[in-house]
């Protein structure tokens, strides 16, 4: 079996779930065989910056800079170029809590996911291959980036600040008394024999103080059960701390551990959680395992967080823990310990074949399509001409392409090499249908442009009457209610016309006064006086007419 193409659980892996997307990157939990004798992969899902939202790429961007001017900033950081900058955005993931069965059958190969680490130069992860970091939590059910709780604390913001040595013969000024607190001479006057004696009477007043005890009576009704919890340690550090305080005095001692109203009852945070608690804690273990913060805040929020830190370390001494080790590890037993899957090499769908020195289909385009608008493009990323294979890429109308390099960049990293295209090149900036050039972003959806245009053409009239009928009425308050003619008054009109027929009085002077310069638009003219039965029966049928023509015209078969 190849090395290299073996996969076990905790491996760092790429699956494609589609021929033109990037690889998703997963973190592999269980390999699972079902009953149909395939296998699938339990993963942890990790996202890329193109996966979610522009807001919370922000707020991303904003904790990064705001990391970077608590620490002090590397010579290595401040050069870095803009290429070096696009592509370390490529490397970039974030973490999630988010589980997903897949097919072993996609994975198409291994990775490497580290924690950001602040030690190391950020450039370490653009000369590894494969090798990317996450920092951050994204919830895509919440749509919320957390920061990682699995912070490694290095650096200058977590460094003791250590004092200077002391010279010889120099005192010490610290105070010891104020630093720590004595609880227990282990040079006390007491022998070995009388302080097992004295512990022996203590874990016998806990269980005499559990029998009286109701709620204690009611949790543990046998003897065994009630001797045990008397016997932990909650008890012995309570007789320890009692007899220190006393100056290890037998009598003294004894008598405060029973006092006028009874004996004294020491329980731990074990006895005070009921059964349902301690339950809910195991299925809240199972899910978010040591998050502490997580369990306390889903499904005990009743408790502390010093509580449930005491009561797992405390559940971890018991019985139940060590069964369910067992179990997990019986689990364990059972499931698939390492899959093998071979070399993907079937040919990628947006590969672009070569038939007779002429490009094929390309992404559904049609044959020959890419040959006559593309064959003689540029890789959309590193700008090469020439390239062993080719693949398709974005949109099929905007017939864009990449060479295996930057094919395989894609795939990997979801983006291309370089941030934008330089203008200094002699084939010029790409244009789209209208003229208008396209950014190479790291997305083929934002080269998409549409090939439909919308012209309106107006006729000489219409033109004329936006010129001369400017000062009475505003024409885009009238474009805003096209379907309502505007309402001007006759003596405004004529008023209008008086006026420029005026003004060529010396040059045209055999022209009436009352005789206007141009024909109003339909929507200016007052309404005219009813016409003869003669004349509307002609414009009937002249209307009867166009609207013939017309109906040819849109639904003929020759105009389609």
């Amino acid at each position: 079996m190849d090395i290299c193409n073996g996969y076990m659980a905790g491996y760092y892996v790429f699956f494609e779930n589609s021929s033109s997307n990037p690889y998703l990157i997963r973190r592999i939990e269980e390999l699972n065989k079902t009953a149909s004798g395939n296998v699938e992969a339990k993963v942890v899902c990790f996202y890329r910056r193109r996966d979610i939202s522009h807001s919370l790429i922000q707020l991303a961007d904003k904790h990064a800079k705001e990391e970077k001017e608590e620490e002090k900033e590397s010579p290595l950081e401040a050069e870095l170029t803009d290429k070096q900058k696009h592509q370390l955005r490529h490397r970039e993931l974030f973490l999630s809590r988010q589980y997903e069965s897949l097919p072993a059958t996609h994975i198409r190969g291994k990775c490497s996911v580290a924690l950001l680490n602040e030690t190391e130069a950020v450039l370490s992860y653009l000369d590894k291959e494969d090798t990317f970091f996450y920092s951050l939590v994204y919830d895509p059910t919440q749509k919320t980036l957390l920061a990682d709780k699995g912070e490694i604390r290095v650096g200058p913001r977590f460094q003791a600040d250590v004092p200077d040595m002391l010279q010889e013969g120099e005192s010490d000024e610290w105070d010891q008394s104020k630093l720590e607190e004595k609880l227990w001479d282990p040079d006390c006057p007491l022998s070995s024999k009388q302080i097992d004696q004295f512990l022996v009477v203590a874990r016998a007043v806990g269980t005499f103080a559990r029998a009286l005890d109701c709620s204690s009576s009611v949790r543990q009704p046998s003897l065994h059960t009630s001797a045990a919890a008397a016997s932990r340690d909650i008890t012995l550090f309570h007789a320890m701390d009692t007899l220190h305080r006393h100056g290890y005095d037998l009598s003294s001692a004894l008598s405060v551990l029973v006092p006028s109203g009874g004996p004294v009852l020491c329980r731990d945070e074990m006895e005070e959680w009921s059964a349902s608690e301690a339950a809910m804690f195991e299925e809240a273990l199972e899910k978010y395992g040591k998050d502490f913060n997580d369990i306390r805040q889903d499904f005990l929020p009743w408790k502390s967080l010093t509580s449930i830190i005491e009561y797992y370390y405390m559940w971890k001494t018991t019985d139940r823990y060590v069964q369910q080790k067992r179990l997990k590890a019986a689990e364990a037993e059972s499931k698939l310990k390492q899959v093998y899957i071979p070399t993907y090499n079937k040919p990628n769908p947006n590969q672009i074949s070569v038939t007779n020195g002429k490009m094929a289909t390309v992404n559904g385009a049609g044959p020959g399509a890419y040959h006559a608008a593309g064959g003689g493009r540029a890789c959309e990323s590193c700008y090469s001409m020439q390239s062993a294979q080719w693949y398709s890429w974005g949109p099929p109308n905007m017939q864009c392409r990449l060479c295996v390099s930057c094919w395989m960049y894609w795939k990997k990293y979801g983006g291309l090499k370089m941030p934008s295209r330089p203008r200094s090149r002699g084939h010029g900036p790409r244009q789209s249908s209208h003229m208008v050039p396209v950014r190479n972003s790291g997305s083929p959806k934002s080269s998409t442009k549409t090939k439909q245009a919308f012209l309106l053409q107006a006729t000489r009239l219409t033109k004329l009457a936006r010129h001369m009928c400017r000062d009475i009425i505003r024409l885009r308050r009238a474009a805003r209610r096209p379907f309502v003619a505007p309402s001007i008054p006759n003596f405004c009109l004529m008023t209008h016309t008086h006026a420029r027929t005026h003004t060529h009085t010396h040059t045209a002077p055999l022209l009436h006064l009352d005789t206007p310069l141009f024909t109003p638009p339909r929507c200016l003219r007052p309404p005219p006086p009813p016409p003869p039965p003669c004349l509307s029966l002609s414009l009937f049928l002249l209307y009867c007419i166009i609207l013939l023509l017309l109906f040819w015209f849109l639904y003929s078969p020759r105009f389609q």
